[in-house]
């Protein structure tokens, strides 16, 4: 996970309970800036020169206090937090100021291998938590997940298998390695897939089945998935344990 802070706050949770009664009117006003706005798909532009943010199919944030992606010249997931300015705004584009900026851990998927998927992938529970973190589009699946963690500092390795069901190339499983790291406490980790490799039977809207193994068993969800026209998706984490997967 790399975070770029662009817009210093106070940290008043730190100080005294006279300081904290002190900074009470500037959380009012700034606690928006300590939670992500949206989550993003960072498009660097001519060569990593410059770069916007796809928000959703419609939408594109240009940044205007930043040139150059703090990515590089990778295109990756990640969180932002922004506030909207003014100027040159037309349909489909927004000028946003760009507060700060986390990437996702991203990953491509990887082949289903029947019978080895256990040795290879693990078959540890997991759950996928709906919330808005949780979104399929622009070419990726992010997915906000919980599992045990435990007080180590074991990588949990998480994989997303394709061609699993001939049938069905839409049909994916949710795999969940967790390392021996079986105690410990639940909480939630990002995580986000590149589905540039799924077999497109149309550049239409598609909708893809995910599988898992949860703590309560088999579950399934689906999503609705827009691939742009444009598939050169390149790959490149704000839940606590996102510094733990892999």
């Amino acid at each position: 996970m790399k975070k770029f802070k662009l817009l210093p706050l106070a940290v008043c949770l730190l100080a005294t309970t006279s300081a904290l009664q002190s900074c009470s009117d500037f959380d009012d006003d700034k606690n928006e800036l300590l939670v992500p706005s949206a989550v993003v798909t960072v498009k660097p532009q001519n060569n990593g020169e410059s770069f916007t943010m796809q928000l959703d199919k419609n939408t594109i944030l240009q940044p205007t206090n930043m040139k150059a992606s703090p990515f590089g010249n990778k295109e990756v997931r990640a969180l932002v937090n922004y506030t909207e300015s003014a100027g040159n705004e037309t349909e489909g584009l927004r000028n946003v100021t760009i507060n700060w900026i986390d990437s996702i851990r991203t990953k491509k998927t990887v082949p289903d291998l029947g019978e080895e998927n256990n040795a290879k992938y693990g078959n540890d529970p997991i759950e996928i938590v709906n919330d808005w973190l949780t979104v399929a589009e622009d070419g990726y699946l992010t997915l906000r997940f919980r599992t045990l963690w435990g007080y180590g500092t074991t990588k949990h390795n998480i994989n997303l298998l394709t061609n699993g069901n001939p049938d069905n190339p839409y049909e994916l499983e949710l795999r969940h390695d967790a390392n021996g790291d079986l105690g410990g406490e639940m909480g939630d980790a990002l995580i986000a897939f590149n589905l540039k490799d799924l077999t497109i039977l149309d550049m239409a809207d598609i909708k893809i089945k995910i599988k898992w193994k949860s703590f309560s068993g088999e579950k399934s969800a689906e999503f609705d998935l827009y691939i742009p026209e444009s598939r050169n998706i390149a790959p490149a984490s704000q839940p606590t344990y996102s510094r733990y997967v892999n």
